[in-house]
């Protein structure tokens, strides 16, 4: 085994005379440890401003709309949301639900739209739809129903707001206030202008409607869900019990029809487009290209064809414009991009194993390749057509961090990128809409999220948010005892390179021999091991006294097709593998003692933590599993038969993927958690495994949450789980094993 050092950070905090001790009580309260965290970060479409949702010192969950504005380089908040709404919102469970999928918690505003021409604000709260007015500096109440309002924008040109109301796309005109439903059918399991369950789970896709540019037509989905099983499940409250009939595409089971249409405003008729025999496919994405021209990706079920769509209205031609074909699964991105000023677009494609950036004309021809190279492009950012600059995220340096780079849209010269951020770390970058501009949302291991305004080639304007650790920011306490990850390569067996992150504990003593919680995730279109703001339970945990080690295996996102797809058919099988390559590295350190070895994740680290349990007992000594999925054919179609296949095709891949064959492997104390409203992971994942752990006779431990959702959010409720999780690994790892 070869071990290759990439990255030694050491801690640049200063030291000082004392520092207060770092408890899971301070991890979780409020203000947050990380400082101020400015979410939603947008350029207003004329440029003058930069709007964010910022939570309040005093309840970081409360957001209300900021802006800083460019001219006067002044920061204020635009609209309190207690100027509108106070106390708790009742919130429908479709709202609910969809903000489980867009991983977003709190309360106040929570989301927000520009008008086009930059002169207005659009967002809801407490169910209801706000306009604020930038130049008079006031809030509109737009509706004011008993029923509530989701998924609300304003019309590219500024004359409408659309929303969903009751499973149905209205709108209302801004000039008369009068309001317009514009279908009719939506009620049962017909939904219209909405994302489907997979769609906002796995597809990131939580629309079903899209504006053309002239105002005039809708392009919207109608989802008709009852072909879709429905689930009878509990929800199990502290106080109650409620009885849920959801329909869930359970993997192998049918989808829901989809049918792709475009409502002219003036007739209010709908025109349907041939999606083709094939009803059981996916619509991914939906894209106006011009006025009359209409985008949209077709995608078939097993996820091995994908072709963009261009259909014009005016003539009805119906034209396929890019396929892309796999012989595992294509992933899903957001980069396509219509030229304004030619008729070319930008696609992205991993097809040389690689996601790269290709420049296509409308007829389907390829101009050319834009970037090129053995690393992945994270985003497509910007276009700047006047200047002929591209501008992308990606890895060219290291998968582990993110960087901003420009290439020549025209391909002149040479067309290498061009590096533009230069701090270490990951940048997460917002352009403005003219690319003149970008802001740049960072941090590494040593840094919390910082948020700066820049100019297109890379100079600094000014700060939005500094977050500068010093006297007074909330981590300014705790900066002595801080700890700097060490990250490194590890070479497995079959010839690949692993990357880790290892915390060395506190008071750090290489004569010591210390116990290592392993923190993983190992689920595909996800990345752990970065330089970038860690969680701060790894780093509570490092000390605490233990080593704490991450390691991203086969299957993870940003290192192409080659290192993803082996787990075709194959979960839980090569993430295994790599797994224990990790545990066997850390055997090898001398400070390490290699018989107290825990395994901690949630979700797919659950399943990870339950399947390295099971299948390598003789490495890992105890194990921690979270919400773990246990049976792949309790899971949703789009993600389930991405990776696993047709259960009804392949039966023996979900058989052999799920724990159960191998629970009798159990040989260390085991810890599961589960919340017993989990939507996402069924809490039937969790069932099934305690039924026949308790008919094989084997003891473990079980903690369930009343109320709680997959992310299990709440103050309390997380000082909970993590107090838990530290009592069951000093309980079973502190004291040297006789």
């Amino acid at each position: 085994m070869k071990r290759g050092l990439l990255i030694l950070l050491s801690c640049v905090f200063a030291s000082f005379s004392s520092a207060e001790e770092l408890t899971i009580e301070r991890l979780f309260s409020d203000p947050a440890l990380s400082g101020a965290a400015p979410r939603a970060l947008e350029y207003s479409p004329d440029g003058r401003r930069v709007t964010f949702l910022k939570g309040r010192d005093e309840d970081y969950n409360r957001y209300d709309l900021w802006e800083y504005h460019i001219a006067d380089g002044k920061t204020r908040m635009l609209v309190n949301s207690d100027s509108l709404h106070r106390g708790e919102e009742a919130l429908s469970d479709e709202e609910k639900a969809r903000r489980e999928r867009q991983r977003i918690y709190g309360s106040g505003i929570m989301e927000y739209t520009w008008s086009s021409d930059g002169r207005a604000l659009l967002f809801p709260l407490a169910g209801d739809i706000y306009y604020y007015d930038l130049d008079k500096k006031t809030s509109r109440r737009l509706t004011d129903t008993e029923a509530f309002e989701t998924d609300v924008r304003v019309s590219p040109e500024g004359r409408y707001v659309s929303f969903i109301r009751d499973q149905d796309i209205f709108i209302v005109d801004l000039k008369t206030g009068e309001e317009r439903q514009l279908t009719r059918d939506g009620e049962g399991p017909i939904k219209n202008g909405m994302a489907e369950f997979v769609a906002q789970e796995e597809m990131d896709r939580m629309t079903g409607y899209w504006w053309s540019p002239d105002d005039r037509r809708i392009a919207y989905l109608r989802v008709d869900e009852s072909p879709v099983d429905e689930v009878t499940r509990s929800e199990i409250y502290a106080d109650r019990i409620d009885v849920i009939q959801q329909r869930y595409p359970a993997a192998g089971r049918p989808n829901v029809k989809i049918q792709l249409g475009v409502l002219d405003l003036d007739s209010g008729n709908t025109r349907w487009i041939d999606l083709g025999r094939k009803w059981d496919i996916y619509i991914p994405r939906v894209k106006w290209a011009r006025d009359n021209l209409l985008s949209y990706q077709w995608q078939s079920r097993d996820q091995q064809q994908l072709d963009l769509h261009l259909f014009d209205l005016e003539s009805g031609d119906d034209r396929v414009v890019v396929e892309e074909r796999s012989d595992t699964w294509i992933n899903l991105n957001k980069d396509l991009r219509f030229l304004e000023d030619s008729d070319r677009f930008v696609w992205a494609s991993e097809r040389d194993g690689f996601k790269h950036l290709y420049l296509y004309d409308l007829d389907g021809k390829l101009v050319r390749q834009l970037t090129h190279g053995h690393w992945a492009v994270d985003n497509l950012e910007a276009v700047d057509e006047e200047n002929g600059r591209l501008y992308f995220t990606g890895r060219r340096d290291t998968p582990m961090e993110r960087h901003l780079y420009s290439v020549d849209l025209y391909g002149q010269g040479d067309n290498l990128p061009q590096k533009i951020s230069r701090r270490a770390g990951m940048h997460d970058i917002e352009f403005s809409k003219d690319g003149s501009g970008y802001i740049d949302k960072f941090s590494n291991t040593t840094t919390p999220p910082q948020v700066s305004l820049h100019r297109a080639g890379g100079e600094q304007i000014t700060w939005l948010e500094e977050n500068a650790v010093v006297e007074g920011h909330p981590l300014y306490p705790y900066r002595k005892d801080w700890i700097a990850p060490e990250f490194g390569t590890v070479e497995a067996p079959q010839g690949h390179r692993l990357y880790y992150r290892m915390y060395k504990p506190a008071n750090f003593d290489e004569d010591k021999r210390y116990p290592v919680m392993v923190y993983l995730y190992g689920g595909p279109h996800a990345q752990l091991v970065t330089n970038s703001w860690d969680r701060e339970f790894n780093q509570y945990m490092a000390q605490q006294g233990y080593i704490v080690f991450t390691l991203d295996n086969r299957g993870s996102a940003h290192r192409g097709t080659e290192f993803e797809n082996p787990i075709l058919h194959r979960m839980g099988s090569v993430e295994v593998d790599d797994q224990v390559t990790g545990v066997k590295f850390l055997r090898s350190l001398p400070y390490v003692d290699g018989d107290r070895i825990g395994v901690y994740g949630h979700s797919y680290g659950g399943y990870m933590a339950l399947m390295t349990m099971f299948k390598a007992g003789d490495y890992f000594t105890a194990g921690v599993s979270g919400a773990p999925v246990t049976d792949w054919s309790l899971y949703d179609t789009h993600y389930t038969e991405r990776y696993m296949g047709n259960p009804n095709v392949v039966p023996d891949a979900y058989h052999e993927s799920s724990v159960f064959p191998y629970a009798n492997g159990l040989k260390g104390p085991l810890l599961i958690y589960h919340g017993m409203a989990d939507d996402n992971v069924l809490f039937t994942n969790t069932t099934k495994l305690i039924k026949q752990l308790q008919d094989d006779g084997r003891q473990f431990e079980l903690m369930t949450y009343p109320g709680k959702k997959h992310s299990l959010r709440g103050k309390q409720t997380r000082i909970h789980l993590y107090t838990m999780i530290r009592d069951f690994f000093d309980r079973h790892l502190k004291a040297p094993q006789g």
